[in-house]
């Protein structure tokens, strides 16, 4: 992993400590609740994330559970089935592999308006992508590629659009760090700074609490 990506990590896992450290706080005399979700989210890497090659977006089925530790404090853990990313040669477009990534992600949530029909909510958090099943084609047919595991700060901005007490709708943007470094039979050909926008709408279940 590149000294960027433990600055990185660190960062990230600070910021999940100290949120867990309020959410811990303020828990004394409050009751939880759970926010249950499914639907589907797309990755859709940033242009340009590598010099030779480029990642192509991909969708997926997403899930998510969230505990409230009180109206407006909360943790999520984000998880997914695999998503499948093509990937191109940039100079002409041509297909040259696949792979595929679970992201799991791991944010603290503030809740901005926990008591209204729509309720916004921002987090900050840590995400750890795991590449596998990589396949090469084409113009590198008889190259075996190789994508490191990545470890990054995740940004969150969404809202649960209330239908009534227990079922909502929910729109989400997240922004994530990851950085993958590839190597082809071997050979080391950089850093793929992937850094996705991620987008899902998912419907929830909210229970639990008094």
């Amino acid at each position: 992993m590149s000294s960027r990506n433990h600055l990185t990590g660190s960062k990230a896992a600070a910021v999940v400590l100290t949120g867990a450290t309020l959410l811990a706080m303020s828990s004394a005399t409050h009751a939880g609740e759970w926010l249950l979700r499914g639907g589907v989210h797309a990755v859709d890497p940033k242009s340009g994330n590598h010099a030779v090659v480029s990642v192509d977006s991909a969708e997926s089925l997403s899930f998510g559970v969230t505990y409230l530790y009180n109206e407006r404090w909360g943790v999520e853990v984000l998880g997914a089935l695999p998503f499948s990313h093509d990937i191109h040669l940039r100079a002409d477009n041509s297909k040259v592999a696949k792979t595929r990534h679970l992201p799991p992600t791991v944010s603290v949530q503030y809740h901005l308006a926990p008591r209204a029909k729509i309720r916004p909510y921002i987090g900050v958090g840590v995400n750890g992508t795991i590449f596998f099943d990589e396949k090469t084609r084409g113009a590198l047919a008889d190259e075996k590629l190789s994508l490191d595991s990545s470890f990054g700060f995740a940004g969150q901005l969404g809202a649960d659009f209330m239908l009534n007490d227990s079922w909502f709708i929910n729109i989400d943007a997240r922004w994530i760090d990851i950085d993958t470094r590839a190597k082809l039979s071997g050979a080391s050909i950089g850093t793929v700074a992937i850094d996705p926008l991620v987008l899902g709408v998912s419907v929830g279940w909210r229970f639990g609490g008094h």
